[in-house]
């Protein structure tokens, strides 16, 4: 199956990797006594390696505890397959309170100093109060900053005045072959056909309606079928949300290379939900072929049985679609293979995984995105819309933002490391802002505003303390000054 690229985050990159790696274990458990000899098959195989991209082998016992991992785990196969965060993630053992207390101090006398002028004073600080503890290293103490809000930022003024990635697709020549999965929601397929029968809209236009199919490859059920006005991302989320609730989770999809889709909403969607999920090659729709046998039926019984009808509207449509599919097409004999759909569908083997809730589905089919913070103001930029980002994450420099691009009423911000949503932003009101009124900033309540330098630096004053012990004479002869002669 092909890679994704939805996130930068290397341990999201390395779950769905695994998850590349075993999900055909999952959407065809092997027999008794085939599984060993299928992860070998798995272990000779070069692998892309996640991060680097150079082509790589795993060992037989790496993959087979990929595979039970993800097959024991009550959370999802994607997100057991997930590095583990350390246990001292976000913590700062090398400094000490003492130690941030000054450097605290220091960054508030002193916003303007760049990482390496605070470190280089901070030491001096350390030689001259040594119960302080050790002086940690440059790149401990840059972290503690930047996950602190430390950030370097502009005077304005005078100083003593008071005063912001490819997926790749992998195509392989293969004999063209009839197939079928094993088992009822192994393989799903979906796709959108241009129907030939007009319907009316409301202001008075004649359009054809796009329809949204989506079938089970083993029994050839239909799991949900919708007519939309467009082909777009959302609609296609729209009705696989629906097919979900219906028929519950697949192991695996297989659509085309349409723009709906490859849309980062879907793709992300179906990662998140743990689904595979794989384009068929450009101009070869006989990898669709069951799709395309069903699109016969559509166009041959159920549109031509609406000939008579007249002023046809969309919703018209969909009243009677679904009646047709769940009583006609769902249950009537299939010749292929010689039962209804339906009767195979409830009989076979189910690999289906349980359904989330609406919510839970509706928050998995969105984007993700990394914004910078304007610290100005406190917003960010979003499909050309500002948002504003609630003060306590204002010392967030790198937002991770999920929504999905045709509902920008509905905006998250997500863990940079876990993805789990935090908060919810809005976009920003300029009316009620222009009343005046501004709550107090929730990251760091009461804190004074900073202070002005209270004299000469500690670096500076140990040079001065070193040149005079050594008793070198003055580099320099002054040259006295007469008030009267300076004209």
């Amino acid at each position: 199956m092909k890679e994704t690229s939805s996130t930068s985050r290397s341990h999201e990159r390395w779950a769905h990797f695994r998850f590349s790696v075993i999900g055909p274990l999952l959407a065809a458990p092997a027999s008794r006594g085939e599984l060993q000899g299928q992860l070998q098959e798995l272990a000779a195989k070069k692998w892309r390696h996640p991060i680097s991209g150079a082509w790589v082998l795993f060992g037989l016992s790496t993959i087979e505890r990929w595979y039970y991992k993800a097959l024991r785990s009550k959370a999802g196969p994607v997100e057991a397959l997930k590095r583990k965060i350390r246990s001292d993630h976000g913590q700062h053992p090398s400094l000490t309170p003492r130690l941030i207390e000054l450097l605290t101090e220091q960054h508030r006398q002193h916003p303007s100093w760049s990482y390496q002028l605070h470190g280089d004073n901070l030491a001096v600080l350390v030689e001259q109060q040594p119960q302080a503890g050790p002086m940690p290293s440059y790149a401990s103490l840059w972290r503690y900053m930047k996950s602190h809000g430390l950030f370097k930022r502009a005077r304005r003024g005078p100083s003593h005045s008071p005063g912001a990635q490819a997926a790749e697709f992998r195509y392989e020549a293969r004999e063209v072959r009839s197939y079928e999965s094993e088992y009822v929601n192994g393989l799903w397929h979906l796709d959108f056909h241009h129907g030939s029968l007009r319907v009316l809209l409301t202001d008075g236009q004649w359009v054809y309606p796009i329809l949204l199919g989506i079938l089970d490859d083993h029994s050839r059920l239909c799991c949900h079928l919708q007519w939309y006005l467009a082909e777009g991302a959302r609609q296609l989320c729209h009705g696989l949300g629906q097919a979900f609730q219906k028929r519950d989770l697949p192991r695996c999809l297989l659509y085309d290379n349409g723009s709906a889709m490859i849309a980062a909403e879907t793709e992300q969607g179906l990662t998140r939900l743990g689904v595979l999920f794989e384009n068929t090659l450009v101009y070869s729709p006989y990898q669709n072929g069951k799709q395309e046998v069903f699109w016969g039926q559509i166009e041959g019984r159920l549109l031509p049985m609406l000939e008579g009808v007249a002023d046809l509207t969309l919703d018209q449509l969909n009243d009677v679609s679904q009646p047709w599919v769940e009583l006609e097409y769902n249950r009537k004999i299939h010749s292929e293979i010689g039962q209804t759909p339906l009767q195979r569908f409830l009989n076979d083997k189910n690999v289906a995984q349980p359904c989330p809730s609406t919510e839970k589905l509706q928050l998995a089919f969105t984007t993700e995105k990394r914004r910078v913070q304007r610290r100005s103001d406190g917003t960010l930029t979003l499909e050309g819309i500002r948002f504003e980002v609630p003060s306590r994450f204002g010392h967030l420099q790198e937002l991770w933002l999920r929504y999905a691009s045709w509902d920008l009423s509905t905006v998250y911000l997500a863990d940079p490391k876990t993805g789990a949503i935090l908060s919810r932003i809005y976009p920003v009101d300029k009316k009620k802002n222009a009343e005046g009124l501004r709550a107090p900033r929730t990251s760091a309540p009461g804190s004074p505003p900073p202070l002005s330098p209270p004299g000469m630096a500690p670096l500076l004053q140990k040079i001065i303390h070193q040149y005079a012990t050594t008793g070198l004479p003055p580099a320099y002869l002054p040259q006295p000054q007469n008030p009267q002669n300076l004209s």
